[in-house]
């Protein structure tokens, strides 16, 4: 059983940065990050590795901007996020799954967080 908590959304102007963190309430493998806009489907953000955090997915709309990363000893992933655009806006969630490699969908997880709200102004 585990349980996230996302913070470190907020509003920001187009083309600043913001950083997401998710901490889990337990260890976790795979782990990944995944935006909600209203009227639209949930999509795949950014993804890191179960077994090393080396090992990174990226969706094309956000790749060369996102940054995903992991700190094992506080069970916790962020998402850097640079560049931002009006397009970013959405509620972003974590999700895990206690697997090894890198999930691009929404069913390679099993936990979820809440989320947290990022919103780009122009």
């Amino acid at each position: 059983q585990v349980r996230l908590v996302e913070s470190g959304g907020g509003l920001v102007q187009a083309g600043g940065s913001l950083r997401l963190s998710c901490t889990a309430s337990g260890r976790t493998f795979r782990m990944g990050w995944f935006r909600q806009a209203p009227g639209k489907e949930r999509e795949f953000v950014a993804a890191i590795s179960g077994y090393q955090d080396i090992y990174t997915s990226y969706a094309d709309a956000v790749k060369g901007r996102f940054t995903i990363s992991r700190v094992s000893a506080r069970n916790t992933v962020y998402l850097e996020m640079n560049s931002l655009k009006p397009e970013d806006t959405a509620l972003y969630s974590c999700a895990a799954r206690n697997s090894l490699g890198v999930g691009t969908t929404a069913h390679d997880y099993d936990y979820w967080g809440q989320g947290t709200q990022v919103t780009v102004s122009s």
